[in-house]
């Protein structure tokens, strides 16, 4: 399994939601490249970035820092939040992001999906975030009409490898990841499924590595101390 350190990015900072409330905001760093290398030090592959104000409004505030992360360390980049066009995901890919994740253009565009994974193949990937059993979109700010096992039946249909999959309601709350939710996508779905949110401590690794999914997202569990990165790898790939 592979995991993905996460940097949320908000007005050029790194930044951690309490289930999704831009309310609720911790700044962690003011300087999001450093974590970037700190996260490449400590053996990471990959890196997970969401810009926060891209999600809630559908621009790229923070591409500068995307793109300086993509340009300056080795890491595998993916980016969300705010990706609802083709000129966004060429302009994204063009800097040296590994993969883009489209949230509420999957949702809410079909057409621009279908293109996407037609035109970019596995550099294209989708996220699904849970909040009571339906998909939510702007932000998490609201909810659509998709069950999550309509919108996963739908995203293997067209073509989406890889689902990074969130429980809104774990996201932050440091009380350990929705392990069940994930074992039912696995043994359904035949996609690269990425666990995120409320990923805690080393028994969320060991039982989402057990399971055999693609990837776990660690945000919060990192910052605070309560995973340490270099074990979580350890743990992940042996």
């Amino acid at each position: 399994m592979y995991i993905f350190p996460a940097i949320d990015l908000y007005d050029g900072k790194a930044v951690r939601l309490f289930k999704g409330d831009y309310a609720q905001m911790t700044v962690y760093s003011e300087n999001p490249i450093e974590i970037a290398r700190d996260f490449e030090a400590k053996g990471a592959k990959f890196i997970h970035m969401v810009d926060l104000e891209g999600a809630r409004d559908g621009s790229t505030p923070n591409l500068s820092i995307v793109a300086d992360v993509a340009q300056n360390t080795s890491l595998f980049v993916e980016i969300g939040g705010g990706i609802r066009d083709m000129e966004t995901v060429e302009k994204y890919l063009s800097v040296g992001v590994s993969r883009v994740i489209l949230g509420t253009a999957a949702v809410n565009n079909e057409a621009f999906l279908r293109e996407a994974v037609a035109k970019y193949g596995e550099r294209i990937a989708v996220g699904a975030d849970v909040k009571d059993g339906y998909i939510a979109i702007k932000g998490w700010l609201e909810q659509s009409a998709y069950t999550l096992e309509a919108f996963m039946e739908k995203m293997q249909a067209i073509g989406v490898r890889t689902i990074i999959c969130t429980d809104i309601s774990k996201d932050g709350a440091m009380k350990g990841t929705n392990r069940e939710l994930y074992r039912e996508l696995s043994a359904r779905f035949h996609m690269n499924i990425v666990a995120s949110g409320g990923v805690s401590d080393m028994e969320d690794i060991r039982a989402l590595t057990a399971m055999n999914l693609y990837g776990a997202i660690i945000g919060k569990a990192y910052y605070t101390g309560a995973i340490d990165l270099v074990e979580a790898i350890k743990e992940a790939t042996t």
